[in-house]
């Protein structure tokens, strides 16, 4: 059972301001079923997944980033968008403190 991705599904479908009996109606799944995906019991087919993410407007990867091993370096692309789109004396800043942190993460 791959962990996390019943919670993803779940923020997301509560921030589309959804209750899961209208996803579930939406994706054509049984509220209970949905409910077992949320709460990570079982694992969605890929066509349901797919239902998923098309009926709440988000990518496979906002809801796998956590879940899969690469998921890592998207989190990284968008760390890096975001400091891009700083000023440059906020980028160093930002640097400095990762550099601190992670310093202190290897002690």
């Amino acid at each position: 059972m791959v962990n996390g991705i019943g919670k993803k599904i779940k923020k997301y479908r509560e921030a589309a301001g959804l209750k899961q009996e209208e996803l579930a109606e939406i994706i054509d799944v049984s509220p209970n079923h949905l409910s077992a995906i949320e709460r990570d019991v079982k694992t969605p087919k890929l066509e349901t997944f797919i239902r998923i993410v098309n009926a709440l407007h988000v990518t496979s990867d906002e809801i796998l980033v956590d879940v899969i091993d690469k998921g890592i370096k998207i989190q990284y692309t968008h760390i890096e968008e975001r400091l891009a789109g700083l000023p440059l004396k906020e980028q160093k800043k930002m640097m400095r403190i990762l550099d601190t942190m992670i310093e202190e993460a290897k002690n």
